[in-house]
């Protein structure tokens, strides 16, 4: 018997998994190798915070035009990612290491803050990607990306070196 009630939190989870482990949002699936692409990067959030109205807005239209493709017989790669929102980033994680009685960035060093900020984005990082899969988002999840991945930021570092001797 059907419930008189829908309760979403009951019925979305699995649904999602389900697609997921079929790999109905992975771009460059094999049986559509000869197919023409079709990308979107997310524009990314940033690390620190939570969806709001306008992110929500604005992955929903990437998701219709994504699903709208992807019925069109398109390889289509929705990619997901978060911006590592530098000083927000490094006030919160020296908000934590003065709380805690640790030395500040500067006494610790470079390497180590940017270890310590890489250890944050683990621990709370998700809940932006977490409330896009709520939301039913058809992301490659497997190609997540964060703006201090190494090739990505060697990448941005060579476009804007590229860009200031062409200048």
């Amino acid at each position: 018997m059907i419930d008189k009630t829908y309760r979403p939190g009951d019925v979305e989870p699995r649904i999602y998994e389900a697609w997921e482990a079929s790999g109905a949002f992975a771009g460059g699936r094999p049986e559509r190798a000869d197919a023409e692409p079709y990308t979107i990067v997310i524009p990314p959030p940033n690390v620190t915070g939570s969806l709001h109205m306008g992110h929500a807005l604005n992955n929903t239209i990437q998701d219709i035009l994504c699903r709208f493709e992807r019925m069109r017989g398109r390889d289509v790669l929705w990619q997901p990612g978060m911006d590592h929102a530098g000083i927000a980033t490094q006030m919160v994680v020296e908000r934590q290491l003065a709380e805690a009685g640790e030395p500040g960035r500067r006494e610790m060093g470079r390497v180590p803050f940017v270890d310590r900020i890489r250890e944050w984005k683990k621990k709370s990082g998700g809940t932006i990607l977490n409330q896009l899969k709520r939301l039913g988002a058809s992301c490659d999840w497997s190609r997540e990306r964060f703006t201090m991945d190494e090739g990505l930021s060697e990448a941005v570092l060579k476009v804007f070196v590229d860009l200031d001797r062409k200048s």
